[in-house]
């Protein structure tokens, strides 16, 4: 009998490694992307590499949840129910945030009196680049944000994840 309950005190610990790895890596992901993209957005500068690490971010977020999702399935849970807020509303984060980012482009376009994008091709050309320039760093603003709210959000996870 006490050989089994130390083998699931330990099994229950590493369990426990294995989400609060996971969480601080998502998270560290996250941040990075926060930290990249607020700092390109501050220099109005387009970065490849923030888009990168944004979706990396987000793939790590949701394999995150998956991950913790497997785990419930084989019979572990977390000692605190506010843990599964840490690891679902990132998730639904990164999906409001997409579509803020697909509003910006057109608040753009509304603020400069376009009617869509095609009527951004009848501008002269320091204008479309002015316009697409402004568009791209809202949509890193955003998604920057977006970002840096999941990055706290996967660390609050690591931090409440006892007991898995």
């Amino acid at each position: 009998m006490l050989l089994l309950s130390a083998t699931s005190d330990e099994d229950e610990r590493e369990m426990n490694e294995v989400v609060v790895a996971a969480a601080w890596a998502a998270g560290g992901v996250n941040l990075a992307a926060a930290l990249w993209g607020a700092w390109r957005w501050w220099q109005v500068e387009p970065s490849r590499v923030f888009w990168v690490l944004l979706r990396a971010g987000q793939a790590a977020a949701l394999a995150f949840a998956l991950l913790c999702g497997v785990l419930v399935l084989a019979g572990h849970k977390p000692d605190d129910g506010l843990f599964w807020v840490y690891v679902l509303v990132p998730i639904a984060v990164a999906f409001v945030a997409e579509q803020l980012r697909l509003a910006s482009a057109q608040t753009v376009l509304d603020a400069r009196g376009l009617e869509d994008a095609s009527a951004v091709g009848g501008l002269p050309a320091a204008d479309q680049r002015s316009v697409v320039l402004q568009i791209v760093r809202r949509e890193m603003g955003v998604m920057a944000l977006s970002a840096a709210a999941m990055a706290f959000l996967l660390v609050r996870a690591a931090t409440t994840a006892a007991g898995f």
